[in-house]
């Protein structure tokens, strides 16, 4: 996932994230980030600054994550916090982002619709869904 030119991104401990001109906010992991609680609290304060009048979509591109903590995991799954994310697609591509993708969606049953991906125009097309 490519960062636009003369986008404006929110840079955190562990990810880049900001709003498309398609509606469709991203976020990206950094390479070989080890996502805590505490990353993951910084990420969501960074993904609902975006918010203006409407909920959006939210892809995550988790292909360079390292590892995440269950309280990470916890977190992301969006149940008892408020969030702007009324759906997110999450970008997988290795054997450990696959493996930690699949277990998130397993365990955490996120409150929104959330898919994985192996394929980025895939998961925007899904994501246009909710608009």
């Amino acid at each position: 996932m490519e960062i636009p030119v003369e986008t404006k991104v929110i840079e955190t401990t562990a990810f880049q994230t900001w709003m498309g001109n398609d509606g469709i906010a991203r976020t990206k992991v950094k390479p070989q980030s080890e996502i805590t609680v505490k990353e993951a609290k910084e990420n969501s304060d960074a993904v609902n600054s975006l918010h203006s009048e409407t909920n959006f979509p939210l892809l995550v591109d988790a292909r360079n994550i390292k590892s995440m903590t269950k309280d990470a995991r916890d977190h992301f799954s969006m149940n008892n916090r408020a969030s702007y994310v009324n759906a997110f697609a999450i970008l997988i591509d290795s054997p450990l982002s696959k493996i930690i993708g699949n277990f998130f969606m397993g365990l955490n049953k996120p409150r929104v619709p959330a898919r994985l991906f192996t394929e980025e125009e895939e998961a925007l097309l899904w994501l246009r869904g909710y608009l």
